[in-house]
């Protein structure tokens, strides 16, 4: 690389007309060229040196402002190398030392990516070298002699869409896995699994990394005890739930045994974190989420690589947009504002810190890792669960999990590689575009009270939102959701979670029943109930305990609905039981409100700007995925049906035994040191 640098300075130098090499002695070609030759070296030592301590003392100001930094601090390197060189008299402006520091950067670590991927024997050099640097933090003899197991949760990825991803070949790892392609060995088994009624990360993860998702009835929802709004994307609130579930079970979590947790919403018990949005809002260096950043950024090609492949990134959305705005597709939401650098912060930053991260902790030989992937989900959210984008966001998923089944090789403890997701995404057009209402509006016209003209739009819960927010250090609270009761007694508070949406009263202590509702709005419920974009409402009655209620006046208690599904007919096998468990939560709204779902086009209408949404029942967002390796027990009998996030809590506990790996229950959670 050194060579390589010294090459692409010389061809600067005669390009740029503010960047002069010179020999101290004349023109001398050279001398020119060891003097070339001195500053790339120099430039070099001082980013070996230099740049981790520049990055440790960067995880001060946001994550995002570091991307911008890249380039000056790489700018203002390269100046200082060549004003240390011994020989010479070369000079740059300081804005052209910020474009050769770039140029070289970028050409160092093209040219040794392609190396590596042209010279299998070179690459396996390297993560030789970098197994044996781990091994080396080992103690000797304490080897792990056992299998670890790695976790990789595709975030969004339902069941439908990963199968045809792996026919049309935009998948080959994973296609490889199960056997299809000429020459392929089946080395994993793929088993859909459904979600409870709240189908988004929250509910999912918490359940899938804790065991409980109890008392989880939505992405977002009102307490009436603590007169607050939970969000499972805000911090604070994922540190709170994932207390809660430590409680409920008594257990740590899945990966308290020498675990991982990278990417996450919430720990899993684990001692190694980074970028986990339960612990970003503790104070103190060591619990800062951001800290996970360093690992990555601290080599300055990475950080380069990356905050190129950045701006691409935020250059490819914004003229997909601009194609489907002059296309005039249909859905389609906004994806202006800061939506272009929200999406290349997931489908890039996120990405690479992550995998970067899984890598490490494999070659560090951990027992246990879970990482999350946003990418697909954030994309899928705005341009549809099926584009043309998602296939891309796809390719470059199947490309890190090839380079993560790359390491496994050299890893110093064989691994077992789990893919799974957390729920998938039904695609539809919202709510407000189809009716020019939101749902907002609509409880309002029903309790009679004024509907603004200009109503604000929901905020989207896409996971990578809440990463970003904790990444720029700027307050995770979500201004319009700082609720507290209104002086007007009867003002209704509406939430959404994709198409799922809930409606309480602040100023009633309890949760309200169907009579007291009907005494003071008389046609809310029946409005909600027979409005075409609503599929079913579900209340509290004093007479039946649970009760669906549905258009044309139909009304089902929750122990009448095996038999008389009513407008639960269209939602499928287990939607009965999904209201029945979210009905005895005690944070359950006073009324809760499914959208309309289109059993032929799998169509939801979501009440948040999502075309491709999740967070109810309806569709492919139920249906997710678990893959795993056939050394492994199957996840669930033949004939049998896999079935809530906390089963499959149970199933991945089951495999970490099978490894000769047992988890320890803990009575309270402990602190943990972030990585």
């Amino acid at each position: 690389m050194w060579a390589v640098s010294t090459v692409t300075m010389l061809a600067l130098a005669g390009i740029l007309p503010d960047f002069r090499i010179q020999s101290a002695d004349g023109d001398s070609a050279t001398q020119i060229a060891i003097t070339a030759a001195l500053g790339a070296g120099a430039f070099g030592v001082l980013s070996s040196v230099v740049w981790p301590l520049l990055v440790r003392a960067l995880l001060l100001v946001p994550a995002l402002v570091l991307g911008l930094l890249v380039f000056f601090l790489n700018g203002s390197l390269l100046w200082l190398a060549l004003r240390i060189i011994p020989s010479g008299e070369s000079e740059a402006a300081p804005e052209t030392a910020v474009v050769v520091a770039a140029v070289m950067s970028a050409v160092a670590s093209a040219t040794g990516g392609a190396l590596a991927v042209r010279d299998d024997d070179a690459y396996r050099r390297r993560l030789y070298r970098l197994s044996d640097r781990r091994r080396s933090e080992l103690e000797p003899g304490t080897g792990p002699s056992t299998p670890g197991v790695v976790f990789l949760q595709l975030d969004g990825v339902g069941h439908d869409v990963l199968l045809e991803a792996v026919g049309r070949g935009l998948m080959p790892t994973v296609a490889a896995w199960l056997g299809d392609g000429e020459g392929a060995r089946t080395t994993h088994r793929l088993t859909p699994w459904r979600t409870d009624w709240s189908s988004q990360t929250g509910a999912s993860q918490l359940g899938i990394l804790h065991g409980s998702n109890h008392d989880i009835p939505a992405f977002r929802w009102y307490e009436k005890d603590t007169r607050e709004v939970m969000v499972c994307n805000r911090p604070t609130s994922a540190a709170e739930l994932q207390r809660r579930a430590i409680a409920h079970t008594g257990d740590g979590g899945l990966l308290t045994m020498d675990g991982a947790s990278r990417g996450n919403l919430f720990s899993g018990g684990a001692d190694q974190l980074a970028l986990v949005l339960s612990v970003a809002a503790r104070r103190g260096r060591e619990n800062r989420s951001r800290a996970g950043y360093f690992a990555y950024f601290s080599d300055p090609a990475n950080a380069v690589r990356t905050a190129m492949s950045f701006v691409a990134e935020v250059g490819r959305e914004i003229g997909e947009s601009t194609w489907a705005r002059l296309k005039k597709r249909r859905p389609r939401v906004g994806r202006g504002g800061l939506y272009p650098f929200i999406r290349a912060f997931a489908t890039v930053i996120e990405r690479d810190v992550v995998v970067a991260a899984v890598i490490g902790d494999m070659l560090a030989g951990r027992s246990s890792v879970y990482a999350d992937l946003v990418a697909y989900d954030e994309v899928a959210h705005h341009s549809g669960p099926r584009s043309r984008d998602t296939e891309k966001v796809l390719q470059r998923l199947d490309r890190s999990l090839a380079l993560i089944a790359q390491v496994t090789e050299h890893a110093p403890r064989a691994y077992r590689v789990v893919l799974l997701s957390d729920h998938g995404q039904s695609p539809g057009e919202t709510f407000r575009t189809r009716y020019g209402l939101g749902l907002g509006e609509l409880v309002r016209a029903g309790c009679g009270l004024p509907v603004p003209r200009k109503a604000r739009r929901t905020h989207s819960g896409a996971e990578a939102r809440s990463a970003v927010r904790a990444a720029l250090r700027r307050p995770v609270e979500e201004g319009h959701e700082q609720y507290r009761p209104s002086s007007r007694h009867s003002e209704p508070l509406v939430l959404a979670s994709g198409n799922l949406g809930l409606v309480s009263f602040p100023d009633v202590p309890h949760r309200m029943s169907r009579e007291e509702i009907d005494a003071r709005h008389p046609a809310l419920l029946t409005t909600l109930a027979n409005h075409p974009g609503v599929g079913f409402v579900l209340v509290r009655s004093e007479e039946h305990g649970g009760l669906v209620l549905g258009a044309n006046g139909a009304e089902i208690p929750l122990d009448e609905l095996d038999d008389n599904p009513g407008p639960l007919a269209d939602f499928g096998p287990g939607a009965a039981d999904a209201v029945r468990r979210t009905h005895a939560f005690p944070h359950t709204a006073d009324i809760m409100i499914n959208s309309w779902y289109d059993p032929q086009e799998g169509e939801v209408l979501a009440f948040e700007e999502q075309i491709g949404s999740h967070g109810g029942l309806g569709g492919a967002q139920g249906r997710p995925f678990l893959m795993s390796p056939l050394t492994f027990s199957a996840p669930v009998e033949d004939g049998a049906e896999l079935v809530g996030a906390e089963h499959v809590h149970h199933v991945l506990r089951r495999w970490l035994r099978e490894c000769d790996g047992p988890q320890v229950p803990v009575e309270t959670e402990p602190e943990r040191r972030v990585a």
